[in-house]
Formats: structure tokens, sequence, C-alpha cells
């Protein structure tokens, strides 16, 4: 698994040499930066699987890097910030972050997220290529990658399309919160309940953006969601 490419992004030497030399000892290939603006550059250029972003970088803020990468790409990236209040994780979540870890962190919290994400990577890159799953006017091509509703593409981020399988492939079945965190972020923290509250209202949003009168996801409150069989 340890063949993804994974762009460090961090301003902060300290930080940065801690997360490179972690990279090293594991045998993950990596590329570095300082600046956003390299950052943007350096994906274009390297195209990495997986990006550490950190958001208090000099140039530009780490949201506007994540905006950017979105409006064209659904590589995961898991955000490494000395911001900790709810509303900076939030928003980086809601602008298309897959992962939030706050500094300072544990290499070992780094190398388990870093592995889920690998995990799931892997996971759709080997999926049958021609399993495919309708709902209504819900399309999901999982070896694709990609969801449609009404024959639109939705633009999902990885986390929100792993929800999206999740679901889809336990269609009718009330799927935990436990479960779900765990099998997102292989763990399931207070904060990870919070994020996953987050996913779920982004991914409700773009499922019921086109067609307000399909509703797919249900919620369990205190429980879990499930995705309900539309005719």
């Amino acid at each position: 698994m340890q063949n993804n490419l994974i762009l460090v992004v961090e301003d902060d030497k300290s930080v940065r040499n801690l997360i490179i030399t972690t990279l090293k000892t594991k045998s993950y290939p990596y590329v570095s930066s300082e600046t956003g603006k390299d950052a943007l550059e350096l994906i274009n250029e390297k195209k990495p699987d997986i990006v550490l972003l950190d958001l208090g970088l000099p140039d530009i803020d780490g949201i506007e890097v994540i905006k950017q990468i979105r409006a064209w790409s659904n590589m995961p990236i898991i955000v490494i910030s000395a911001r900790s209040e709810d509303k900076d994780k939030i928003q980086a979540l809601d602008m298309g972050a897959d992962d939030y870890l706050t500094k300072p962190f544990s290499v070992d919290e780094l190398l388990a997220r870093l592995r889920v994400t690998q995990r799931r990577l892997a996971m759709i890159s080997s999926t049958a290529s021609n399993s495919v799953f309708h709902n209504g006017k819900l399309t999901i091509d999982y070896s694709a990658g990609c969801a449609f509703v009404s024959d639109q593409q939705l633009h999902l981020t990885p986390i929100e399309f792993k929800l999206l399988c999740l679901l889809s492939k336990n269609v009718g079945k009330v799927l935990t919160h436990t479960y779900l965190t765990k099998e997102i972020w292989g763990t399931s923290w207070e904060t990870d309940m919070a994020s996953l509250r987050v996913f779920m209202a982004t991914l409700r949003k773009k499922l019921e953006a086109n067609d307000n009168s399909e509703h797919y996801i249900q919620t369990h409150i205190g429980v879990g969601y499930r995705m309900l069989k539309v005719e």
C-alpha cells in the first residue's frame, strides 16, 4: 500500500521534517512544499495520491488550496493544522478535506489516518469494473468512483463517495455512527462523530440538489443513517 505518493504542504520546518522523517521510516514516497502556490504546481506536475495540508500557509490560506484542488480533483486531503476550533475543522471539511488532525499530533495517529486513506483508495481501484448500483434516479459506478442523479454527475469528495458506497451496499439497513466512523477513519471518537454529521449533510444536499422529490438518506437520531430504497 505504500506506493502512494504523498504531498506534504507545511511551512513550519520542524513539523515538515517530522512528517517527512515519519514517511521515510515507512518507505512512503513523498514531495514537499512550503507554500500553497508551490503545492498547487506540484499537484499538477507530480499528481500525488494524498495531500497532507497545513492551513496556515504564508501565501495562500489552506482553505483556498482545498477549494482549488476540489475544483478538478477528488484526491484525498488530510489537514494538519494548529487551528483547533470546531468552526475551522467544519469549514475545512465542508470545503472538501477528508480528515483533520490538530497540532500537536502523534506520529502513530498520522500513520493510522494514512493507512485508512490508502485502504479507501485501494478499495475504489479494486472494485469490479461492471459493478454499478441503481436506486431510483441515483446511479453509482463503483469502479469509476463517480455517481449520478438523473444523469447529472455529482461532485463528491472521496469521503462523501465512500459514505455513499457504504450506504448503497447496505440499502434498507441502518448503519450506526460507530460503524460508519470506523469504516471511514478507523476510529470512533467524538470528533469523528462531528465530522460524520458534516459529511452526511453535504452528501444529502448534493443528492437532493437537482431532484427534491426523492430522498435517499434517512437519519435515525442517536443511531445512524440508512439509504432508502427508491422505486
